[in-house]
């Protein structure tokens, strides 16, 4: 095929999943037990992978960086670096808010206050996807929120299903 994948795991679970609240990257809150235990299920089955991830790549907070490290353990000698552009959207006034409540507010296309607009996000990432790329490895996991990886969705053509925590996806960096 030629296309060079590379894997997308969404951290677990945080308190601000379990409320239903948003949680943007300016917000750095760790894993509950229960997070722990999905990281912890999701490395077993990445252990079991045919193909092995050569690095992972994961945003600096606190969540991602320890979903990581639960699958660090799982696979060994797989180094973990991390990656500003992997943060979540900066949701400003609108973390701790319902989802429900901020939900009509994201769709119209609102940029949070003291936030980051959609457009500043997708850039973001964008610009981190074709940094990761640039760096050659054969099979990266990126470990990052749930908007990242909608938005990967979005910049790669392939709109995945909501995304769980601890949920992996396979994607392939652009030609």
């Amino acid at each position: 095929m030629g296309e060079r994948p590379f894997l997308f795991m969404r951290h677990g679970e945080t308190a601000h999943n379990r409320l239903n609240v948003r949680c943007g990257g300016d917000v750095d809150i760790p894993l509950t037990e229960q997070g722990e235990q999905q990281a912890r299920d999701a490395a077993k089955a990445l252990a079991a992978l045919p193909d092995r991830i050569d690095v992972i790549i994961a945003s600096p907070l606190l969540r991602t960086r320890r979903t990581a490290e639960i699958v660090q353990v799982a696979l060994g000698a797989v180094p973990i670096q991390c990656h500003d552009g992997l943060i979540e959207r900066r949701l400003g006034d609108w973390n701790g808010m319902s989802i429900a409540e901020t939900q009509p507010l994201i769709n119209a296309g609102a940029t949070p206050p003291g936030g980051e607009g959609e457009m500043e996000f997708r850039d973001r990432v964008g610009r981190a996807l074709a940094d990761i790329a640039a760096r050659g490895n054969r099979l990266p996991l990126l470990v990052g929120s749930k908007g990242v990886g909608r938005v990967l969705g979005i910049l790669l053509g392939n709109i995945q299903p909501p995304m769980a925590n601890a949920k992996v996806f396979r994607f392939y960096f652009p030609a």
